[in-house]
């Protein structure tokens, strides 16, 4: 049956045009129903579907709202045989896009049991909309006639079984029509309590919303209109929300300040108005009398009693500065965009009922490890089986009324403690896709498995250049498996050199749109942690077909430069090849061989050669601005049978790092070149944005205080003042100097070359004018674009479409690959973090240590030895008596004569404690020198003596 629909609507030339709408319907679409006896379908649904107390046996059938509001319980084991309307999918679709991919996801699910049926063209189940009937009014009655006419066809055609059809439904004006034609139906908490088998399902019903007489604890937020009109006339300003590692109270976004991008604090909970970290948020600026003019102070948690929006920030308090040494402040006034997330934490133990009292439902208050998220309040049966273990809880909403958000309990992890439970606790808090590859997935990959190789096909048949006979050899870390790159060089007859980077050409296995493509995009990177890796790509092509190792023929993408004596391009050129490695090298075999005069092969001699161009190429980046900055970084070796860490060391770098680095900054630039020229609104390629100019300001005045001026008016002037930032009684000064230069800088980002301005595309870390990756498509999504964008390029012929050219697509792409980007870089460090807890386990070391930050009420103390950084309060907690005095001019703490300040050494004891139930686990430092009184440990000689004593065995028995 065609219906069919038209309209006049006017084009915005002024055009007037008549459009057409047509509309099958059928009656041939299937229940999906194993006992009926009309359709021919395979089902989907059960013959024998759950019966509950309460509810025969039946088919459920929810609204949009149960979807949106009750997700993690549809997703529930327990909820099976659900018939999905397509009016309920589409309606999801257009309120939020994460929840309706998650719905196609359990529909995808065969063994849920998620039928979608398309009653929008079931000839029985199509309504019209009524006249003066709003659409949402009109979706729920077709809800209704599907649900009715799912509970008729059943009874007709079921042969005599009986299965009846629930409407699940918190909306009571639908409950009420539905009863009054016969439906059987229920709100979520009513079915769920009857689950009598599945009591945890009760707690994972999403909180209500605060009772509206409860006294008002936050400002309203402005309405979406308001936000957008104050934001185009530069009354409010956009950004990304981001709360203090180090201060719960205190947070930043970055915006325009008098014509700068400057960064501004938001202090106190009231001026943080129901925002969460990485929230999208507009923000209002305070009058300057109320900036922020004081150093911060050290806040890690929450006290119980201030968990209801009733405490302030200590930095609201005036001092007495001047308006130039202030920072910006302001307040959030609504939010755009909310990034909440299940969250993964504990339950507070002095919140939960004791042992033998009651076991009904009660209040309890959530922890997410996160310390930047507000503590949440979730109504829970379980209390007391779940305290010791880490869960994860979603926040369903943050009224004004409350002062803190609310929330549900979605599901138990394990036991704290457990090195398998923390380290998916971390890849979960990170959002790192880590399961396992799907069936569909691995059947993209070769049939032939590991025993795919190179033929003569791929030379004739795809032009490829075959490089098989030259010295080309790769340089990589110890025990890496996935080797992207490679290089080679060679003298030419006229007396240059040919200098070739060889990357592995992913794309050759992995083509557009295959599911293997789809997976490879969400997981946008590999992510590192320290006794494991979670791939991007299935490891048969990682570890094996596309990694470049030594001794077996290999496909790549080669970058070929001509080169002269003084390493300047005379020629580039990109091409398909085939090579074959014949050494993979560390680091430290490759700087073995240059070092040792007595090797002369020709393998030793071209790795001198490009060492010898490295340098060169390298000091012209350095005289053009490129900054060489820092971070503490840490190596652990692990026990081979507990994968325990037993040792720890500093990653050192050698001259074969620079080497590999050179050429492949060289290459990624000569591709960001190329890919512009023919892809000019839609390359993807990587920025590195301007720091704004206040985040220098505290480093600039301690470093004018030991004689140097950091200028930072360019990436040239700031290097140039890092290189002058030197002590020569004090080594390691000018590597703190760069460690703390690295923290004022914006992150790098991925951008769709059509969204930015030409000016704008400046990488400032590197000092060059464009910038991309193609070096790592093994681990990085971002490079097999950039792959398929370079082939395009050189490959005429190329027959491409839309996802090279789509420029919306190409920013969405963008935005996904910065966020994967920045997740696994955070999940690095919390895994890195994890196992330095583990290796201080029951044990306490004395290390010097560099203070970094002073704080009113503390300093924070990075120990080089281990790259671990904390604070080391000079206030036990909850006192505020101290010792030490905070001088606000000279930004130091002081204790008679003794005084603290940016860049001093200190010697601290480190250690791992945590509260009873060892559910934060937390690197603690305290003072041991300079000795005071009431602030450093009680007897230092003892306490280094311990240490001595404690290192002892351990020593004897490596």
């Amino acid at each position: 049956m065609l219906r069919s629909k038209s309209f006049v609507k006017r084009t915005r030339k002024g055009n007037v045009v008549k459009v057409v709408k047509e509309h099958y319907l059928r009656d041939d679409i299937p229940c999906s129903s194993p006992i009926c006896k009309s359709c021919t379908h395979t089902p989907v649904l059960s013959e024998e579907p759950k019966a509950t107390s309460g509810f025969p046996a039946h088919y459920i059938i929810p609204d949009t709202n149960v979807f949106i509001s009750q997700l993690d319980i549809m997703e529930h084991p327990a909820i099976k045989d659900v018939i999905v309307l397509q009016t309920v999918r589409e309606e999801v679709r257009h309120l939020s896009l994460p929840v309706y991919n998650r719905l196609n996801a359990i529909l995808a699910d065969k063994t849920k049991r998620f039928y979608l049926f398309a009653n929008e063209h079931q000839r029985d189940t199509f309504i019209e909309k009524l006249k003066d009937e709003t659409p949402n009014d009109r979706n729920d009655r077709a809800i209704r006639v599907a649900a009715k006419w799912y509970k008729d066809h059943l009874k007709a055609n079921g042969s005599g079984r009986e299965i009846d059809i629930l409407l699940l439904t918190d909306d009571r004006g639908n409950r009420e029509k539905a009863t009054a034609t016969g439906i059987r139906n229920s709100g979520v908490p009513g079915y769920v309590e009857s689950i009598k088998d599945v009591p945890e399902l009760l707690d994972m019903v999403s909180a209500p919303k605060a009772a509206s007489e409860e006294k008002t604890v936050y400002e309203e937020h402005l309405t979406p209109a308001q936000i957008k009109n104050g934001i185009k006339k530069g009354t409010l300003i956009q950004s990304s929300f981001n709360v203090s590692q180090h201060n719960v109270h205190e947070a930043t976004v970055v915006g325009e300040v008098e014509g700068e991008m400057k960064t501004i604090y938001i202090l106190g909970r009231q001026n943080f108005n129901r925002c969460i970290q990485g929230d999208i948020v507009a923000v209002e600026l305070l009058p300057k009398s109320q900036w922020k003019r004081s150093a911060s102070v050290a806040i890690e948690d929450e006290d119980d009693e201030k968990l209801y929006g009733e405490e302030e920030a200590e930095d609201l308090k005036d001092d007495p500065m001047t308006d130039e040494e202030a920072e910006p402040t302001g307040k959030v006034v609504g939010i755009i965009r909310k990034k909440w997330r299940p969250y993964c934490g504990f339950i507070v133990k002095n919140t939960a009922p004791s042992q033998g009292e009651s076991k009904g439902p009660t209040n309890v208050i959530f922890r997410a490890i996160d310390r930047r998220i507000p503590p949440i309040k979730i109504r829970t049966s379980q209390a007391s089986t779940l305290l010791g273990n880490r869960i994860v809880v979603a926040i369903d909403s943050w009224p004004v009324n409350s002062g803190i958000p609310l929330g549900h309990f979605v599901k138990v992890l394990g036991s704290s403690g457990d090195r398998e439970t923390e380290t998916e606790v971390l890849l979960l808090e990170h959002d790192v896709p880590y399961q396992e590859f799907s069936k569909r997935v691995l059947e993209d990959l070769p049939v032939e498995g590991d025993q795919w190789v190179v033929l003569d096909k791929h030379v004739k048949d795809e032009d490829r250049r075959d490089f098989r006979d030259l010295n080309v050899c790769s340089i990589d870390p110890p025990g890496c498996t996935d080797i992207d790159d490679a290089l080679h060089v060679r003298t030419l007859p006229n007396g240059n050199y040919e200098i070739g980077v060889h990357i592995a050409d992913v794309t050759y296995f992995v083509k557009y749109g295959m599911p293997m493509d789809t997976e490879a995009a969400a997981r946008g990177t590999s992510v590192y942690l320290v006794d494991k890796r979670i791939d991007m790509l299935p490891s048969l092509l990682g570890t094996n077909l596309c990694s470049l190792r030594s001794n077996v023929d290999r496909l790549a993408f080669s970058c070929i430069w001509e080169m002269n004596e003084d390493a300047e391009i005379v020629d580039v050129k990109f091409t398909k090849s085939i090579i074959r490695s014949k050494f993979s090298f560390t680091y430290e075999e490759a700087q073995t061989r240059i070092d040792d005069e007595r090797m002369q092969d020709d393998v030793t001699k071209g790795i001198r050669v490009l060492n010898k161009f490295a340098k060169i190429l390298r000091q012209r980046r350095m005289d053009a601005g490129a900054l060489t900055l820092s971070s503490p970084e840490v190596r652990f070796r692990l026990e081979n049978d507990s994968q325990d860490p037993v040792d720890v060391e500093m990653k050192g770098l050698k001259e074969t790092n620079a080497l590999v680095e050179e050429f492949m900054l060289l290459a990624n630039i000569s591709v960001a070149k190329t890919i512009y020229a023919k892809f000019p609104s839609s390359a993807m390629l990587r920025r590195h944005a301007p720091p704004p100019t206040n985040n220098f300001d505290q480093l600039r005045k301690t470093l004018a205080e030991k004689g140097f001026t950091l200028e930072t008016d360019s990436s040239k002037a700031l290097a140039d003042s890092l290189d002058r930032a030197v002590l020569p009684d004090d080594p390691y000064f000018n590597n703190l100097v760069r460690i703390m230069t690295t923290r004022c800088m914006m992150q790098a980002q991925y951008f769709c070359s059509g969204t930015e301005a030409e000016s704008d595309f400046l990488h400032y870390g590197l000092a060059s004018p464009i910038y991309t990756h193609f070096t790592s498509p093994i681990r990085r999504y971002a490079d097999i674009i950039v792959h398929r964008l370079l082939q395009a390029c050189i490959e005429s012929d190329l027959a491409y479409g839309h996802e090279l050219t789509d420029m919306t697509k190409m920013k969405e792409l963008c935005d996904n690959l910065n966020f994967r980007n920045r997740m696994a870089q955070q999940a690095s460090r919390s895994s890195v973090e994890l196992f330095t807890g583990i290796y201080f386990r029951n044990k306490t070391e004395v290390e010097e240590g560099r203070v970094l930050r002073v704080l009113k009420n503390g300093i924070i103390v990075l120990v080089p030895k281990y790259g671990v950084e904390s604070i080391v309060y000079t206030t036990s907690k909850g006192s505020t008596s101290s010792p030490f005095v905070y001088d606000d001019d000279d930004k130091s703490l002081t204790a008679g004569d003794i005084k603290l300040k940016t860049f001093d050494s200190v010697k601290v004891q480190i250690s791992v404690e945590g509260d009873e139930l060892g559910m934060r686990q937390t690197m603690k430092m305290k003072l041991v020198e300079p000795f005071v009184e009431g602030v450093s440990v009680s007897d230092k000689k003892r306490a280094i003596e311990e240490v001595e004593d404690d290192c002892q065995p351990k020593k004897s028995k490596q």
